[in-house]
């Protein structure tokens, strides 16, 4: 198992987190989605340095960005953000990018859910023809419905890998799914094979056993499903 941090939030230089977590024992940092505001070579000689490898990315599907906008240049700009951020994981040797298709925050749709359905499964499939050139594979990230309306529960971002393509996987999120899923252990081996990405942290967002989450029975149902 790959164990990686991500340095989304975090107050500090990218240098200053991999000094950090190479100590701690990471293997793999999973880079902000802000390709942006990195420069690869650069990033490429710090990863070095420490001793860690890119695992891939998140999507900070913040602001104009959205997949099911009724717009359809946002979209494509949308898309193109996406894309960029497959360019960099890909450039800096990286696997898996999670994928949140609508705005977070966003909590009034923009049209019918029929056509929102299409107009996400479009978009991810632009994406998912690159990734599949570069050898990255997307996960389609469920999360709870305070920061979205669109794809809270695992069975959700199930059916939308399955309308985008057979490699189209699924990252879950323990916090999330707390939020969201009847069961979350069932939600697991429903996703099975499909599972490429899982996110940990406890009921209270805090790390792994600082809340009341039962990290036993997690590990345990990931084991089980391989």
């Amino acid at each position: 198992m790959q164990i990686a941090i991500h340095n989304w939030m975090r107050a500090e230089t990218l240098e200053s987190t991999l000094q950090r977590i190479s100590a701690l024992g990471y293997t793999h940092l999973e880079i902000q989605g802000a390709p942006e505001s990195y420069d690869s070579s650069q990033v490429k000689e710090l990863l070095e340095k420490y001793n860690i490898k890119c695992w891939g990315s998140v999507t900070l599907m913040l602001e104009e960005r959205n997949l099911l906008a009724k717009d359809p240049d946002q979209r494509k700009r949308s898309v193109e953000y996406v894309l960029d951020l497959a360019q960099m994981v890909a450039d800096l040797g990286g696997k898996v990018i999670s994928f949140v298709p609508a705005t977070v925050g966003k909590i009034i749709p923009d049209a019918r859910p029929e056509e929102e359905w299409e107009w996400a499964v479009e978009g991810v499939k632009e994406v998912y023809e690159f990734t599949e050139a570069n050898g990255l594979t997307i996960g389609i990230e469920p999360i709870n419905r305070f920061e979205t309306y669109f794809i809270n529960r695992g069975a959700q971002a199930l059916a939308l890998a399955e309308a985008v393509g057979p490699n189209c996987g699924v990252c879950l999120d323990t916090f999330h799914m707390n939020i969201e899923e009847v069961d979350m252990f069932e939600t697991i081996r429903q996703v099975g094979s499909r599972l490429v990405n899982f996110h940990v942290a406890d009921n209270n967002r805090m790390a792994p056993g600082m809340g009341k989450l039962n990290w036993e029975k997690i590990m345990a149902t990931l084991k089980e499903i391989e």
